[in-house]
């Protein structure tokens, strides 16, 4: 017998192997001596009286098979209201391979999360995916990326943003999504096979840290090429091959190669691909999208707001915070990153845009996090399919330009974008970035309703974190990559493009998704509708 228990709470130090498993039985009216097993479903941190922070916990307790027993515990649930039911979550869909046989491996394009998951579902069912990649394996991304940010020269191939693990790769690895579920099980899951921590599987806001994703993006490519997978890299997607409306084979930079099923993870900055697929009659619709700024301030005065005593962030680490604006335009903070760094976010030449990112340990002395708005497809200003691709790259060119041509970040106080003031070309702005910054007014690199929005929107977050926020903030832009201008029509059931049979759209790129974990999943989803309806090679050798 297995119940489901909420609202659990332990102070913050409390020694949770000992504590929990004592306060879960005791919800229940029985002693540890009589649960077999618990574990954590959610793990969240109750914040809002400082003087004694708790943990609040919802977990599940196995039960041995006894009458009286059970009798007893569905007493004590009744007693205990809706934060204990009883526990039987819908299982994993895994269907059994269709019988339609397949006449050629399948293609993944990109090997960011959702191709990740697409690629590992596929080899795990012995369908023995090909996975072509653009850019390049962690092992010589890292290092490029590296001299990048000392004032190296930005390499169109292998940056930020293209390579193997994708944008995800230094993306922080927040794992945050608001879907719950098996699927979403499957996929953490699956991370913590590759090297996640195991906790990631029931924190609230779990986080792998940007120098852990490289090795968890390296292991998926072993598991996968392991269980008959294939990677090409510097294998750039060049064209589709289509005839009587179904995909035959596809053109790259490395050859061509014949496929009649293509699982498209492109990520949301492969703005060449957009512009191919367009041209060959893929339907592609315009979708609104978040962009903003980047706000950074020091790490300790997140810490001081939100925990009160310095013990706290010794046992906790590095606070965060989410926060909204309600307005004409609501503003709200998107991928915040304690103890982190500003990035550059640049998937082609002389053009800028911000990011963020943090390590495991959030132990620099920066906090920084998206501050966005969403602009709605009726202010891109133009009808075309890809209007807010060229508002993107419209904005990003002019941060070049005025930045100095060199990659250096558009940087201004909080206080001075709030009063309009244009800072000094000599102003000291201290920043992460490691590169450098250039003080510039930040309103010539965002649409003019965006700037509105953010200094409507930014006091009202300030009076809400106590005065904490903007004192001492500097604010950094464009941020614009925060998810896909795009969005690539698939059909709801087969999950391919209505008029190209073959052709499986999915993840951050294709716009079904606004996070590793819901690419992931989204990537999963399709892998699973192709082996629902097709034999495994494995099967027909």
């Amino acid at each position: 017998m297995s119940l489901r228990i909420s609202n659990v709470r332990l102070p913050v130090g409390a020694e949770e192997n000992e504590e929990l498993p004592r306060a879960l039985a005791s919800r229940v009216g029985l002693t540890t001596e009589n649960v077999v097993r618990w574990r954590i479903l959610k793990k969240s941190l109750d914040a809002r009286s400082r003087r004694e922070l708790q943990f609040v916990y919802t977990a599940v307790i196995d039960l041995p098979d006894d009458v009286e027993r059970s009798r007893a515990v569905s007493s004590a649930a009744q007693r205990s209201g809706s934060d204990v039911q009883p526990f039987d979550p819908p299982p994993f869909e895994d269907p059994r391979p269709g019988r339609e046989p397949l006449e050629h491996r399948p293609v993944v394009i990109g090997s960011g999360p959702a191709g990740l998951l697409a690629g590992y579902y596929l080899a795990a069912k012995g369908y023995q995916p090909v996975v072509i990649e653009r850019g390049y394996p962690v092992k010589e991304r890292v290092p490029a990326v590296r001299s990048f940010d000392r004032g190296g020269s930005f390499d169109l191939e292998n940056n930020y943003l293209y390579g193997e693990g994708g944008a995800g790769c230094f993306s922080d690895g927040k794992l945050t999504c608001r879907m719950d579920g098996p699927d979403v099980d499957y996929v953490l899951e699956r991370f913590v096979e590759c090297g996640g921590r195991e906790s990631i599987v029931y924190e609230n806001r779990p986080h792998l840290g940007s120098n852990k994703l490289p090795m968890i993006c390296r292991n998926f490519r072993r598991k996968i090429e392991a269980l008959g997978g294939e990677y090409r890299f510097g294998c750039r997607f060049e064209g589709l091959d289509v005839i009587d409306g179904a995909v035959v084979g596809l053109h790259t930079s490395s050859g061509y190669i014949t496929t009649r099923h293509v699982i498209l993870a492109i990520g949301h900055s492969a703005r060449d691909t957009y512009e191919i697929l367009l041209g060959q009659g893929v339907p592609i619709l315009q979708k609104a999208f978040q962009l903003g700024v980047r706000i950074e301030q020091p790490q300790e005065q997140v810490n001081q707001h939100k925990y009160g005593r310095k013990e706290y962030h010794d046992v906790l680490g590095a606070a965060d915070y989410t926060l909204n604006a309600k307005g004409a335009k609501d503003v709200f903070t998107f991928c915040m990153c304690a103890g982190g760094i500003i990035i550059p976010s640049v998937s082609e030449p002389n053009m800028f845009c911000s990011n963020g990112m943090s390590n495991s340990r959030h132990d620099t002395p920066y906090a920084n996090s998206g501050v966005v708005v969403t602009l709605e497809p009726h202010e891109f200003g133009s009808d075309h399919p890809l209007a807010g691709v060229a508002l993107q790259r419209k904005f990003e060119s002019l941060a070049f330009e005025q930045g100095g041509r060199s990659y250096l970040c558009p940087a201004q106080r909080a206080a001075d974008f709030l009063a309009g003031k244009t800072p000094a070309a000599d102003s000291k702005i201290e920043c992460s970035y490691e590169r450098g910054v250039k003080p510039l007014a930040l309103d010539q690199f965002l649409p003019e309703v965006i700037a509105k929005a953010l200094r409507n929107g930014l006091p009202i977050m300030d009076k809400k974190f106590g005065g904490h926020f903007l004192k001492n903030a500097v604010l950094v832009g464009p941020e614009m990559r925060g998810s896909s201008p795009v969005r690539i029509d698939r059909d709801l059931v087969t999950r391919e493009t209505p008029n190209i049979r073959g052709l499986y759209p999915v993840g951050e790129g294709a716009g079904y998704a606004g996070g590793i974990v819901s690419a992931a999943v989204d990537g999963l989803r399709s892998a699973r509708v192709l082996v629902s309806r097709f034999a495994a090679l494995a099967s027909q050798s």
